[in-house]
This record gives structure tokens, C-alpha cells and sequence, in this order.
């Protein structure tokens, strides 16, 4: 009988605090589609602000931002991105820039570390001799922190050198910041200053930051209002936002400063889990809140089915791939609760992937 249970599936599965709460019952809102909702006009602007951009626009989700994004900068079809071939846009988000935007993906290798080699970026942007056949290259996208690669950062001198190499060709620069605070957090550099070399940033605040909905784009201001036209294209104009709005700022103002202890408790988690009989983990590579573990073939099972030997013991995790699982920290895991996963795997795995109650 379970009588517990750690979610760490994902950090978007938090549940809005009373705080959060509270501030939706009691926000401030106008009519957002015509430009009227303060609270939303607020939060839109403390994340620019913060972003260091002009402008921000608030929307329901990261892959509408991405999409909203990208589709604004290449506003003509047939147009071509450069991304990585494991980032977030090109794998999870539905293939929307091709299927909406009729704009032609060209995939990268990403590294380990969630990078792409310079000179495969630069060798991949089409020469303008031969647009008779070529689509035209027009954007870059960059991931950070880069989720497919376990929660690592890109850092300030190599986002500096790709949108170097973006103003070089005339391109422009957006970064799927799904995860930036986390990124801003462990590099110890103020997200503004990641994100210096961008044009413009998708701000994923139902991550990390444990918001209920929503991301805000932040750009230019001449971006934004072009962006805003998108939104509406896309359906993602909404009426009364800021009662959402308002979760988000108490996220954004309550859980920045919670990121570092979600960091701590993944290393641990990470420390602990290579320890265990059966699995492995590179600690090394754990900078963040994501943690990913192999699970090794002797131990004769696979990441689904020792997913679902966990839930068993109330410990919900994800399965990625035959031999590998991923946990995720948020703010709503406690130390305790970590140590609690911990034995739970450990007795899971103990048992050759039998049910049984893990409790103390």
C-alpha cells in the first residue's frame, strides 16, 4: 500500500501554492486581447525587464512562445532555422514551425553539453548565391538550460560567439529559455546577461518556477508588437489573463531564490542513485534540477518497467528510452522526500523489480 507519493516526473507538476492562489482570486484584470489587463502588462514587464529586453508577451505555454517566436522571424515560408537535432523545438513541440509555418528545419548535432559546434552552425547557413534552390537561412536557436541533455547550461561565451555568428550572416538569435533561471542559478550570471546575444527569449514560467500556466517572449518592441499579432493568429489571445498572470509573478517572485536547493537536492539524488547496484548516473553532468540514470543490463529490466515498479512505491518518475529514467526536482520536493525516493529506489531495485510498501 503506498502511502506516499514523489512526483518526480516533471517540474510541471506542482500545484499552485496558497499564495498563488490567493493572488488569482484577488487579481486585477481588463480585456488582455485589447491591451487593457494591468496585471498582465506587469508580470510582461518584470520579465523583460529581468530578461534585459524591451518588451515581453505573455502566452499559454513554451512551445506557443518557441512557436510565436520563430514564426516571427521568419515571417516568409520557406524560410530555414538552424537548431539542434535533440532541442526542445525540433523533438517535443510537435513539429509546429514546419506543419504552421511552413519553415524548414536544419538540424545540428547537439554536444553532451546541450551545445553545437560553431563551425557546423556556420558551414550549415545557406549561401545566398543559390536561393534558386536553397531555402534562405533567417534564424538560430539555442536551448538553455538544454533539457535532452540532462539540465546542462550553455554559458555566456558560447551564446556570446552564436550570436556573433548570427550578426555576421545577417541572422537572428532566439534561445528557448524553458529553463533559464535554472541555468542563471547554477552559472552564478544574472539572466540578462545570458541572454545578452539574443533577439528574443521564450520564458518558460510552469517549469522551474513552479507557475500553473504560462510563458512570457520577451524582445525588442518592435518584435513583441508583431509577435502579439501572432498570438492572436494562434488563438493564444486570451481575455481576463491576468487572474493566471498573478500565479505566475508570486512564482516568479517566490521561487528564483528556491532554484539553487532544487539544484542540491538533484546532485544528491544523482550522488546517491550511482551508488545503487544496477544503475548508473554521470554526477558530473548533473547542473541543474534534471537528473538522468541508466540502468545497467544486468540488472535485467527496463526504464518502463522499473517506472512502473516505482509507482508502486508512490515514486513516479519517467522512463527515457530501454535503459534510462529521469527524475526531476522541483520546489515542491523537500530534502525528505529525496531521501525517501532514495530508499525506495534502492529497495526497488534490491528486489528485482517486485511490488511491495516502502514506508518507514
Amino acid at each position: 500500500m503506498v502511502t506516499r507519493t514523489v512526483d518526480l516526473r516533471s517540474d510541471t507538476v506542482t500545484k499552485p501554492t496558497e499564495g498563488m492562489r490567493a493572488a488569482m482570486a484577488s487579481a486585477e484584470v481588463d480585456d488582455d486581447v485589447l491591451g487593457y489587463d494591468p496585471t498582465a502588462q506587469h508580470l510582461e514587464a518584470e520579465i523583460a525587464a529581468v530578461m534585459g529586453k524591451e518588451a515581453g508577451l505573455y502566452v499559454p505555454s513554451g512551445t506557443m512562445g518557441n512557436l510565436i517566436s520563430v514564426l516571427t522571424h521568419c515571417p516568409i515560408r520557406g524560410s530555414e532555422v538552424i537548431l539542434g537535432d535533440y532541442s526542445h523545438i525540433h523533438i517535443y513541440e510537435n513539429g509546429g514551425i514546419s506543419t504552421i509555418g511552413g519553415i524548414h528545419p536544419r538540424t545540428i548535432r547537439n554536444n553532451d553539453d546541450g551545445t553545437m559546434d560553431l563551425d557546423l552552425i556556420e558551414a550549415a547557413i545557406r549561401d545566398l548565391k543559390f536561393e534558386l534552390c536553397f531555402p534562405t537561412t533567417r534564424l538560430i536557436c539555442l536551448e538553455n538550460s538544454h533539457a535532452h541533455s540532462g539540465g546542462r547550461c550553455l554559458s555566456v561565451e558560447y551564446t556570446d560567439k552564436v550570436g556573433e555568428l548570427a550578426k555576421k550572416h545577417g541572422l537572428k538569435l532566439h534561445i528557448d529559455g524553458a529553463r533559464i533561471f535554472n541555468a542563471s542559478i547554477a552559472l552564478g550570471v544574472p539572466p540578462s546577461r545570458l541572454v545578452q546575444a539574443a533577439d528574443s527569449v521564450s520564458v518558460c514560467l510552469s517549469k522551474g518556477l513552479g507557475a500553473p500556466v504560462g510563458s512570457v517572449v520577451v524582445g525588442s518592441k518592435s518584435f513583441i508588437d508583431r509577435a502579439k499579432i501572432m498570438r492572436k493568429t494562434l488563438g493564444g489571445g486570451m481575455r481576463q489573463v491576468g487572474i493566471l498572470c498573478a500565479a505566475a509573478l508570486v512564482a516568479f517572485q517566490e521561487n528564483v531564490g528556491k532554484l539553487e536547493g532544487d539544484h542540491k537536492r538533484a546532485k544528491l539524488l544523482a550522488e546517491k542513485l550511482d551508488k545503487i547496484s544496477g544503475l548508473k548516473v554521470d554526477v558530473a553532468t548533473v547542473e541543474t534540477n534534471i537528473v538522468y540514470c541508466d540502468i545497467l543490463e544486468e540488472a535485467n529490466v527496463t526504464g518502463l518497467e522499473f517506472c512502473k515498479t516505482l509507482a508502486g512505491f508512490g515514486i513516479l518518475a519517467f522512463p527515457e528510452g530501454r535503459l534510462r529514467i529521469r527524475f526531476v526536482i522541483h520546489h515542491q520536493i523537500s530534502d525528505s522526500d529525496v531521501q525517501y525516493a532514495i530508499s525506495c529506489i534502492q529497495r526497488a531495485m534490491a528486489r528485482g523489480v517486485a511490488n511491495g510498501d516502502c514506508s518507514h
